[in-house]
């Protein structure tokens, strides 16, 4: 599906008001700045392939094909940070970390059937960090399985900073041209969760 990057920034803000107008009875997770880069990366990403996503999802959901007005109702219904379609092959979790070993998985799938498909597993900075992904990783380059991890920092990890907690002064990840990685920065407007103007718990 395509979609404008005027297009994405007006959907999410619709989400953001119907947050702040007390519509949604559940948390929400937005993106903001970040809309060329997403673009971009579902250029290459196809109508059969997998993505997987965090609780973070409505872009992937829209550029994946989900129609506005479905993504809109479910969002409503309190589910914006469990989003998935099994039809539309993309599949979110509100678990840190929670859909990467599905999505080794999926892939390792793909592999054994000899099927064309890929995998797109998005990631958080901090996710990226934990032991899960670690491994994950390392069994996907070592087996040489279809799947994209794709990195994303927003520079917040709920009420932390990625870079602190574990003294660094660069993501693991950040580094050019790594296999099966595709990282990248950005400044979300929006806080961890909300919109920042309404007390969400």
């Amino acid at each position: 599906m395509k979609y404008t990057i005027e297009e994405l920034i007006e959907f999410e803000t619709d989400i953001a008001d119907c947050f702040n107008k007390a519509m949604i009875k559940a948390p929400i997770h937005l993106y903001s700045n970040n809309e060329s880069k997403m673009i971009e990366i579902f250029e290459s990403i196809n109508v059969d392939d997998w993505v997987f996503c965090t609780w973070r999802s409505h872009y992937q959901c829209l550029l994946k094909g989900v129609p506005p007005e479905q993504l809109k109702k479910d969002i409503l219904d309190g589910k914006s940070i469990t989003l998935c379609y099994p039809d539309y092959n993309i599949f979110s979790s509100a678990i840190v970390a929670g859909s990467i070993p599905i999505a080794t998985g999926t892939a390792l799938d793909i592999k054994r059937k000899n099927d064309k498909n890929h995998v797109w597993c998005f990631v958080g900075d901090m996710a990226s960090e934990t032991g899960t992904f670690h491994e994950n990783y390392k069994y996907a380059i070592n087996h040489d399985l279809p799947i994209t991890y794709i990195i994303e920092n927003n520079k917040k990890s709920v009420c932390t900073d990625t870079f602190n907690v574990w003294n660094m002064k660069e993501s693991t990840y950040s580094k050019q041209n790594m296999d099966k990685i595709i990282y990248y920065e950005y400044e979300n407007k929006y806080p961890h969760a909300g919109s920042g103007k309404r007390i969400q718990f």
